[in-house]
């Protein structure tokens, strides 16, 4: 590990950073619900596409109160289109516990926060140094790779023993006098200076000190072994449609998008499923449909998730009466009309379809 002194390299992180910020709401605050309100945001999301749904959230929910007040399904719907839907779920039972347990105010200690659903050791070190100003460092993408070039640590970031290596560095590091400020600037430094794919190493501060640089090894570190690759699955949506009103349900816990809406759902081992395959499908369900109803959707639809990569094909059923109740009891469907569907929340792919097929379209 290269031996640079922490003071030079702490004070130069944060000249950087007083030049080159940029303005964000929640770093002009020190209001420990919209700090975590970001915090959450922004995990596994760019600031660009996550400071809208802050700003929404935050003109929405002002208060943890009020958050925690709010119906599952309404936060979930504000949350909409920014995926890993279990940080939202998290966020509201959070939100509840900080009300019920904490009297609505938040722990001021980073042991505290580690407490809550939800928050980890980074979104703890985050709350904990930006709202209270304790001395406790961050440690997500941003800062392992400059830890790694800088410093030129080799250790593979995937795995969970290094963290240790990172931690114990990053906690030498952070000065006492502006935690707040240095982990603010650290991971800025790594969004927009120490980028992963294209470094800005001509007008770095460190470049004479950085390992990674005088060794030729910018783009070898930070060492991190490939994820497995996503494995593939294929949805056949059956969209049962009753005049202008459509048939979702709710989905439950145990896969993905827990507590959002889609239609009927046949998950098979092929893109391709021929009528015959469909229409049994739909008999084992008690659904008596002829062939000649059903309408193939214009295109398949994709969506990519961590471990996952989804391929959807929709086939929309316009049915003469409603299902019968006992199939609603085993599907757990129900009729909604459109104003309905577009305040319910719904997977990205569910309302990619629906606007492709004009059904929101007055909405």
């Amino acid at each position: 590990m290269e031996n640079l002194p922490s003071s030079f390299f702490a004070q130069t992180i944060m000249d950087w950073y007083q030049r080159h910020k940029r303005a964000l709401p929640w770093r002009e605050t020190t209001d420990p619900y919209l700090i975590w309100l970001s915090e959450v945001i922004l995990q596994q999301t760019r600031v660009k596409q996550g400071l809208p749904y802050y700003e929404r959230f935050a003109d929405t929910y002002p208060t943890v109160q009020q958050l925690a007040a709010a119906p599952e399904d309404e936060v979930l719907r504000l949350w909409q289109g920014l995926g890993y839907y279990s940080r939202a779920r998290n966020m509201h039972h959070t939100a509840k516990q900080i009300v019920h347990e904490y009297g609505g105010v938040f722990p001021d200690r980073y042991e505290e926060l580690l407490k809550l659903r939800g928050i980890g050791s980074y979104t703890a070190a985050a709350i904990a140094s930006f709202a209270f100003r304790e001395q406790v460092a961050v440690l997500d993408g941003n800062v392992f790779r400059v830890l790694a070039r800088v410093f030129g640590i080799s250790e593979d970031i995937a795995a969970p023993a290094s963290r240790k290596v990172f931690q114990e560095l990053a906690n030498q590091l952070i000065p006492a006098d502006a935690p707040d400020t240095f982990n603010q600037a650290i991971m800025e430094f790594g969004a927009i200076q120490c980028t992963p794919l294209m470094p800005d190493c001509l007008f770095c501060p460190l470049q004479q000190s950085c390992f990674a640089f005088t060794h030729g090894l910018v783009q070898e570190l930070p060492v991190k072994s490939k994820a497995k690759a996503a494995r593939p699955r294929f949805f056949h949506y059956i969209v049962f449609e009753l005049e202008g009103q459509y048939y979702l349900r709710k989905r439950l816990s145990g896969d993905i998008w827990e507590g959002l809406y889609d239609f009927y759902l046949f998950e098979s081992d092929s893109k391709m499923l021929d009528s015959a395959s469909l229409l049994q499908e739909l008999q084992g369900a008690s659904i008596d449909v002829q062939e000649q109803q059903v309408q193939l959707s214009r295109k398949d639809y994709k969506h990519i998730l961590s471990h996952q990569k989804i391929t959807a094909r929709f086939y929309l059923i316009r049915l003469q009466t409603r299902l019968r109740e006992e199939v609603l009891q085993e599907t757990r469907l129900a009729l909604f009309d459109t104003v309905k569907i577009d305040a319910l929340p719904k997977p990205v792919l569910i309302s990619s379809y629906l606007k492709d097929e004009n059904i929101l379209l007055n909405l």
